[in-house]
């Protein structure tokens, strides 16, 4: 190689060199400088209720979006939760959450709506004492219809939706029903619940740090024919990552006590509180979206309750919790696990009640 290539070749390693220094320059000033990114508009339905109290201050202060993701709360509720809207209104301005840059407090769905880019619908008719299940159904239809409309024509165009509320799975598919704009894949509901309950109960059992759990599955509804599913679960060990099954040794409780604790947790904290499940349905609300936004660790997939595509043999059209990994604000469907004679039992009792439910939601929309 001549004097002169190796001339230029220098010059252009230096020019690389002051880009790269430019570049780093550029970005340390930024960080010196604070720049802030645009705020994210949330909605919170049912926020005066108790999930909307637990999550809103979890929203406000990053547990859903991270440490630097501004944030502005638009929380909606019935009129006879004005006054109580208005005391958590209150409560969050002062606390001073540097985050969270407004709030939208009222009871107009569309006010609510306005150009917000996630929303946690929480507030739902409950059952009471003496309803039939139709009856049930029937006010969450037209609740939540009133809102899939109010979504579709003033929600941003990329908002993505976790239904809380139950029932939770076909209360999303009703508001898929009456939002089409809005892409099936934006349209979820929550089981992230019941998987971090799964996790909590394998924890416990091993004596292990719940965050060195990973890759249980629940399948199907929110409901208690959920199946919880450790059959593809590991557990970190200084050995490295050992399946479930074997650590636990324990077929019967895993196929048994394992399975109806995680499907009657919520009447059991009923039944001890008094109250249902507030604080870890918040929480797991967050986890949901913070994963669907930021994505899954890798190696790692959750449940979250999504537009089934008739992977597992599960009936197109329905919401089925399913395994799913997140990416660049996407889920995808976790394919090609092995599933078992008993699982598929379990999983297609499950799918069986969402088609029972679908056909009662179906009907009350007629």
């Amino acid at each position: 190689m001549d004097s002169a290539c190796i001339a230029l070749l220098q010059k252009i390693s230096v020019v690389l060199f002051v880009i790269a220094l430019s570049w780093k320059i550029i970005r340390y000033m930024c960080s010196l400088l604070n720049v802030e990114r645009e705020p994210v508009r949330v909605l919170i339905t049912g926020a005066a209720g108790q999930i909307g109290y637990a999550i809103v201050p979890m929203v406000a202060r990053g547990v859903m979006l991270g440490p630097d993701q501004p944030v502005i709360l638009h929380m909606l509720d019935i009129e006879p939760a004005a006054e109580a809207l208005k005391g958590v209104k209150m409560e969050l301005i002062d606390a001073a959450f540097p985050l969270l840059k407004g709030i939208i407090a009222t009871t107009d769905v569309v006010e609510a709506c306005m150009g917000v880019n996630i929303a946690v619908m929480v507030g739902g008719f409950p059952r009471k004492e003496g309803m039939e299940r139709k009856d049930v159904m029937s006010r969450n239809v037209s609740i939540y219809k009133a809102q899939a409309s109010a979504l579709e024509k003033h929600a941003a165009p990329d908002c993505k939706v976790l239904v809380v509320a139950n029932p939770a799975n076909t209360n999303a598919l009703i508001l898929k029903e009456f939002a089409p704009s809005i892409p099936q894949k934006h349209i979820t509901c929550l089981t992230r619940l019941d998987h971090n309950r799964a996790l909590g109960q394998i924890s416990q059992r091993l004596d292990v740090e719940v965050s060195d759990v990973k890759n249980v599955i629940i399948w199907g509804n929110h409901s208690s024919t959920q199946y919880p599913d450790v059959n593809h679960a590991t557990v970190k060990t200084s050995s490295g990552e050992k399946p479930v099954r074997e650590l636990v040794a324990d077929d019967k409780w895993l196929n048994g006590d394992f399975i109806t604790t995680v499907q009657q947790r919520g009447a059991a904290i009923i039944k001890a509180r008094k109250l249902s499940s507030a604080l870890s349905a918040a929480s797991a609300a967050c986890d949901h979206i913070r994963d669907w936004v930021l994505g899954t660790p890798k190696g790692t997939w959750v449940s979250m309750g999504v537009y089934s595509d008739g992977s597992y043999g599960i009936p197109p059209g329905l919401i089925y919790s399913f395994p799913v990994t997140c990416e660049k604000g996407k889920w995808s469907i976790v394919q090609g696990l092995k599933i078992d004679e008993f699982s598929r039992g379990k999983m297609d009792a499950t799918a069986k009640e969402l088609m029972e439910e679908k056909s009662l939601a179906y009907s009350c929309l007629n």
